[in-house]
């Protein structure tokens, strides 16, 4: 059930509606049952997986409450967490790490082990580990209080706004809203259809359209070898744009279903191309996730505090595992790596000096932070390390010239495309000054639907469709 579907809009009406009809004491079941229903068109048969999970963390959660001793409260913590973990390592990195491995033991050993079970991945599985997991360390540390209600804890780690691909919700900041009588409010339902929609224009409109390029160039490498340079960066700088726009789709959508029924969840995005450092863009990429990373890696691995080049080492673990995270593949890895060098260098650089906040020194950090993030991308997206690596050896191998036609799309999407994206980030600029949605519901009713139908029918017009008006996968449900 694709967020950007028509199935999805009637499952979210009908949710909704029916949300809104029960008593307070019925709502919860309902969610609960909306949340495995959306979750079972995904994945029906790896749903006991995720009940199990959950069935799991809410044991050891009460286990750990109930315990006196600090060792006992250890060992529920290190059974709940290392469960979830092998789990998420079968079904995700079992493969890989057999091929890894496979060549030492068939030389010592002379045997090898079956690289594959025929396992497929479980749709979410990461995104509801990790949130499963931060609710037993949180429980654990007293930062959130234990929750008995089981039903009330499994729509906390299946909330349907958030399975799929996050954003990756602290129990503290989402349980207690579990709590609260959620009451229709034509304010919120305003407010969600609005991310919603603009959700819809980032995936269909932009993601999707630069996904022709890139999908074009990335898939047929071989074309684009013998002085395709310039065909390479272009693909390069649609992908940084193609996955932004992507992701934050995805995100946005959450968000608004999520406001729809009355639930606030994280903003998973702060304009991260407007970063001016590594670590500011990490500050504002996938947010939910870099702080899933921070408290729960990097802080018990002990961050900051014992030093400068063991803090160096503790963001280079973070980054590598940050990267097989996303995928079990030497790309994902690789990528993470680049990110982690990338943060350390810029620590060895300023380590004795503050960095310079003058408007030019903003403007180049800004250039070379995106220029830095767009290079890594391409690993992110290669289609293995090695076309990662014959990507990145014809990158300034210019001698082709430039034909708009071996680019997958005419003139007119090209054209579509750059006013879609100039119009967006004019918007985002403005929106680190005022508040754009609070400024919208301030105009008057005649140009606020006129903005929603412009950008509706911009949807209907110009997003970019399969057969039967099927809309591409969002590029971290894999994940």
């Amino acid at each position: 059930m694709n967020f950007t579907s028509l199935q999805y809009l009637v499952f979210l009406v009908i949710s909704c509606l029916v949300y809104f009809i029960l008593k307070k004491k019925l709502k919860m079941y309902w969610l609960l049952i909306c949340s495995y229903y959306f979750y079972l068109c995904w994945s029906p048969k790896y749903s006991l997986l995720m009940l199990f999970s959950t069935l799991i963390t809410y044991l050891s959660g009460i286990l750990i409450s109930k315990s006196k001793k600090a060792k006992v409260k250890k060992l529920w913590v290190f059974l709940a967490v290392t469960i979830n973990i092998g789990i998420l390592i079968l079904f995700k990195y079992y493969s890989f790490l057999i091929d890894a491995i496979n060549p030492i033991i068939n030389k010592i050993f002379s045997l090898t082990i079956p690289d594959s079970l025929n396992l497929l991945l479980p749709i979410g599985i990461s995104f509801y580990t990790f949130k499963a997991i931060s609710y037993t360390i949180d429980v654990y540390r007293n930062d959130t209080k234990v929750e008995k209600n089981i039903f009330r804890y499994a729509l906390f780690v299946s909330f349907f706004p958030e399975i799929i691909a996050g954003p990756i919700d602290k129990s503290k900041d989402l349980l207690p809203q579990l709590n609260k009588e959620h009451k229709f409010s034509w304010d919120n339902i305003h407010k969600g259809s609005l991310l919603i929609t603009i959700g819809f224009f980032y995936k269909l409109v932009i993601a999707d359209r630069a996904a022709i390029v890139v999908n074009q160039i990335f898939n047929n490498l071989n074309n684009y070898t013998n002085g395709g340079g310039i065909y390479l960066i272009v693909a390069s700088l649609l992908y940084t744009m193609q996955i932004y726009f992507d992701f934050n789709a995805l995100s946005i959508i959450a968000k608004g279903s999520a406001k729809i029924l009355g639930y606030d969840i994280i903003n998973n995005f702060k304009l991260p191309y407007f970063a001016t450092s590594i670590k500011d863009f990490w500050r504002r990429w996938h947010i939910s996730l870099s702080s899933w990373f921070k408290e729960y890696l990097y802080f018990p691995l002990g961050g900051s505090k014992k030093g400068f080049i063991r803090t160096q080492i503790n963001i280079m673990i973070v980054f590598i595992v940050s990267g097989l995270w996303h995928g079990a593949a030497w790309t994902f890895i690789i990528w993470g790596t680049l990110h982690g060098l990338y943060q350390v260098v810029e620590n060895i650089i300023f380590k004795k000096r503050m960095q310079n906040d003058t408007l030019v020194s903003k403007i180049v950090g800004l250039i070379v932070t995106f220029c830095l993030v767009s290079f890594a991308w391409i690993f992110f997206r290669a289609n293995s390390l090695y076309d990662a690596w014959i990507f990145i050896k014809n990158l300034l191998n210019f001698g082709m010239a430039m034909d708009i036609n071996l680019l997958g799309m005419n003139l007119l999407e090209f054209i579509i495309l750059g006013i879609a994206l100039l119009v967006v980030f004019i918007l985002e600029i403005l929106s680190t000054k005022i508040d754009l949605i609070k400024t919208f519901y301030q105009k008057n009713i005649i140009l606020r639907w006129s903005l929603y139908y412009i950008l509706i029918f911009s949807i209907i017009i110009f997003g970019i469709y399969g057969p039967g008006f099927s809309t591409q996968e969002f590029i971290y449900i894999q994940f």
